[in-house]
């Protein structure tokens, strides 16, 4: 069987893999005042690595029906005969099954748990059953996509938190104005594809509005980092501007410039997500170490 590395990377959609273990590893920082331990940073982020990837080549072989529709998905591996279904399955197997393999035994078994979770939520729950059975599939189905930073709070401190659930929550919320977005400008993508996202079963003014009505909600859950003592004011101040240019793009949505403005929201709302994270990280190490009381430490050394 000849080797086709560069369709097997593409089976792992780096780049939304990449924004996953960005907001996780961002999750181990947080748990702890100073560097996290070396075996969890590098060990858990390589088992989320890996698991996230495999997830993503299931969602490849479930969808390979839909994505020979779709322009956006026409040119994968799958869909263009570049690699079998066989090859994928095997590939998608075997990875999962050693991401479980390095964070049960070289991070801590409640990491592997979580992310095996995570793996049949997103592959099974998700792919297989929500995105075709609901409009608000995204909606439901987003946690899935909202556990990373919960995982790399737990691959450093095996333990969850009240303020890793935060970074969960602000992710689910996030997830269905980021993914309407796109659904917006790949509508007749979906419609081909006979997938029922909002935009093609309630029409796109009204998804339009509930892109504002969940940024809103963003916003608000947002501020849940300050006012808990998680992070003070260099994350709010960040927080603020970020979600404000949110809502401007939000809001600018409802009648937008040209069809391609979606996109804009959709790409703002990747460096959105990218940007507060990194203003909980500088908050972190610069004005407000985690110092509360009862902050779990277990397995950390």
């Amino acid at each position: 069987m000849a080797l086709h590395v560069r369709e097997y990377l593409e089976l792992t959609k780096p780049r939304v893999v990449a924004l996953l273990v960005f907001c996780a590893v961002i999750g181990m920082f947080l748990a702890v005042p100073g560097i996290p331990p070396w075996r969890a940073l590098v060990f858990g982020t390589l088992g989320i690595w890996m698991a996230s990837g495999s997830a993503a080549a299931f969602n490849h072989l479930i969808d390979e029906r839909i994505d020979k529709l779709m322009v956006r998905t026409a040119r994968r591996p799958l869909a263009t005969g570049k690699l079998t279904p066989r090859q994928v399955l095997l590939f998608a197997v075997a990875l999962g099954i050693v991401s479980m393999l390095v964070l049960w035994l070289l991070v801590n078994p409640l990491t592997a748990l979580l992310i095996f979770g995570g793996l049949i939520g997103y592959a099974l729950v998700y792919t297989a059953y929500l995105k075709r059975a609901t409009p608000q599939n995204i909606v439901i189905g987003g946690l899935a996509g909202a556990i990373p930073p919960v995982l790399g709070w737990t691959a450093v401190t095996d333990a969850l938190h009240p303020f890793a659930l935060q970074l969960c929550l602000i992710i689910f919320v996030w997830t269905p104005p980021h993914f309407w977005a796109l659904a917006i400008f790949r509508r007749d993508d979906y419609a081909r594809a006979k997938i029922p996202m909002l935009p093609v079963t309630h029409g796109v003014v009204y998804t339009r509005w509930h892109v504002l009505f969940y940024t809103i909600l963003l916003v608000l859950v947002t501020m849940f980092p300050a006012l808990t003592g998680m992070s003070g004011m260099i994350y709010l101040g960040g927080a603020v501007v970020l979600g404000a240019g949110f809502l401007y793009y939000a809001v600018r949505l409802l009648h937008p410039p040209d069809e391609l403005f979606a996109m804009k929201v959709f790409k703002y709302s990747i460096v959105y997500l990218m940007a507060l994270f990194a203003f909980l990280l500088a908050d972190h190490w610069l004005v407000s170490p985690l110092l509360q009381p009862g902050f779990v430490l277990q397995s950390v050394g």
